[in-house]
């Protein structure tokens, strides 16, 4: 790979893990759980290693150790605010805030 697309492709995956941080902190921070963009949403859950099901509108997600399934739809492009509640429980009790900046062991 080039140089300069090797670089291009670094900046970018560097910009998407900043944008998947910032709103890691905002759910955690719960103050604006109405405002969570459902996309942005999906993607964090992906990159914690939670693997999606779509049946319909709703988006299912599990992990093998998390006890909880996550059963999300969008409404008008955002999640809904119980439904980003629950994703806050889950990543706080199962203490995955941290995977997300480090690579997981698997």
């Amino acid at each position: 790979m080039p140089a300069v697309a090797r670089l291009r492709y670094t900046a970018a995956s560097v910009l998407a893990m900043a944008r998947l941080n910032k709103l890691l902190l905002q759910i955690l921070r719960g103050d604006a759980d109405a405002n969570i963009p459902f996309t942005g949403l999906v993607q964090l859950l992906k990159r914690l290693g939670f693997r999606e099901r779509i049946k319909g509108s709703h988006h299912i997600f599990f992990r093998d150790g998390v006890a909880e399934i996550l059963n999300l739809q969008p409404n008008s492009g955002k999640c809904k605010p119980y439904q980003v509640k629950q994703v806050r429980s889950v990543i706080i009790a199962y203490r995955l805030a941290g995977e997300l900046s480090g690579e997981s062991d698997d």
